[in-house]
C-alpha cells in the first residue's frame, strides 16, 4: 500500500475488509461489528461506528493512522 488511506464514513464494511483486512481488528477491538467477527453486517463504516456510540471522524482517523502504520 502506498498513498493515503482511502477511507471513509461512507466506505462500505465489504470494501472496507477486502481492501484493509488489518482493520478487522481495529475495529473488534473497539466492538464494532464486522464480517468476520462472525456477523454478517453489511453498512457503512460510519453506520457500524455509530451504532457503537463512538465518534465517528474520530474513529476513521484513528483507523487510518492504523493502517497507515500497518503498510
Amino acid at each position: 500500500m502506498s498513498g493515503e488511506i482511502d477511507i471513509g464514513p461512507d466506505t462500505s464494511i465489504e470494501e472496507l475488509i477486502e481492501s484493509y483486512p488489518r482493520s478487522v481488528g481495529f475495529l473488534m477491538d473497539r466492538g464494532v461489528v464486522c464480517l468476520k467477527c462472525g456477523e454478517p453486517v453489511w453498512g457503512t463504516l460510519g453506520e457500524m461506528i455509530a451504532m457503537k456510540g463512538l465518534d465517528i471522524g474520530e474513529t476513521v482517523a484513528d483507523l487510518r493512522a492504523f493502517l497507515e502504520k500497518a503498510s
